[in-house]
């Protein structure tokens, strides 16, 4: 199961179009409530807000449209409008341009300089002609954006503040090694995680994630070495989250092997310190699977979906919890369609419904 992204596209008040305000609506109307609905994943009654403030003239300046208009294309990528967010993204000019830029109007931002473009708009810019089926396309902008990022860093180097394009450029990273990663391009992937390790090799998550990597090109004894390196820098620490991830790194390594009773294991001692480790619990359930064990696979599933349906509601969950439906039960099309209404009922705008495959 993959992983979550390693952050949200959503707008936040991190970014530093916004933190020169002192709260969302200072910077454009409504823009705490737009933020409010992207949280809570209700992406139809965004593209209702942002047609409603365009309709009623509510956006009076430059970077009022330019914020509402990433929100919308936003939306529209979420509800899988790849289309229509394209379409969209291409009524826009260069994203360098004067005309995205706070000197460019002078007497509406005094002495400001810089750009207004939400780091998200240049994000999905790259993301959205892959969605499309144009991967090359869109794997060109990631590195284009990618550079962006990098340049950003020196200049923030150069003045003091730094931490966020930083981040950014993990981010951005990460990103590329995952669309490289799709395609098993190992040797790609394998360049990129080693770039971000010369930087930084006391990061467990990157360390794991080259041990996933080293995995997926056959390097069992890498991977091992990997994962136990991962174990010495978290051994000390008291949360769930680092213990969890050595827990589940033994538990690939059982699994590669087959020792699908050892993996099961791991992962309930996941669970048992955090009940909405949905990798963990995906991953029991499978390992339950291989071991012809259906009944409690669809029980582990079915209770997480019941005890924390917020985080188990996952397409790649339900997808696996169907395939389980399909063979336990000769009737499972009635099984699966009590799913999908319940699903309905609690899911976001934009979970993807066809993953219960009715």
């Amino acid at each position: 199961m993959d992983p979550p992204t390693p952050e949200s596209l959503a707008l936040s008040t991190a970014d530093p179009l916004t933190s020169h305000f002192t709260s969302l609506n200072d910077l454009a109307q409504e823009l705490a409530s737009l933020q409010d609905l992207a949280t809570r994943g209700s992406w139809r009654s965004i593209l209702d807000k942002v047609t409603r403030a365009r309709a009623q003239s509510l956006l009076t300046k430059p970077h009022d449209h330019l914020v509402y208009f990433t929100y919308n294309v936003l939306a529209l990528t979420k509800l899988r409008r790849f289309t229509d967010a394209a379409g969209e993204i291409d009524s826009l000019e260069d994203l360098n341009s004067l005309r995205y830029k706070y000197e460019g109007y002078p007497d509406v931002y005094p002495g400001r300089v810089g750009s207004m473009v939400p780091f998200s708009l240049r994000w999905m810019y790259a993301l959205i002609p892959m969605k499309l089926g144009r991967r090359q396309d869109g794997l060109d902008r990631l590195y284009v954006l990618l550079d962006f990022v990098r340049r950003k860093v020196k200049e923030k180097r150069e003045i003091g503040s730094v931490d966020v394009w930083r981040r950014r450029e993990m981010f951005v990273m990460n990103g590329i090694i995952g669309v490289h990663l799709n395609q098993k391009e190992l040797a790609a992937c394998l360049s990129l995680i080693k770039e971000l390790l010369n930087r930084d090799y006391t990061d467990p998550v990157l360390v794991s994630k080259l041990g996933y990597i080293q995995m997926q090109m056959g390097d069992l004894e890498g991977a091992k070495s990997s994962f136990n390196a991962v174990q010495g820098m978290v051994e000390k620490e008291e949360g769930s989250e680092m213990r969890n991830l050595v827990s589940r790194n033994k538990a690939l390594v059982f699994m590669v092997g087959k020792d699908y009773v050892s993996a099961v294991r791991e992962y309930e001692e996941c669970i048992e310190r955090d009940g909405s480790d949905v990798v963990a619990i995906n991953n029991k359930a499978l390992c339950l699977m291989y071991l012809r064990d259906l009944s409690d696979s669809i029980k582990v599933l079915e209770s997480a979906l019941e005890r924390v349906p917020t985080v188990a509601l996952n397409e790649t969950l339900v997808v696996n919890l169907c395939s389980m439906y399909e063979l336990a039960y000769v009737n499972h099309g009635d099984v699966k369609r009590t799913l999908s209404s319940w699903i309905a009922r609690v899911a976001p705008d934009d979970f993807d419904t066809a993953s219960t495959r009715i």
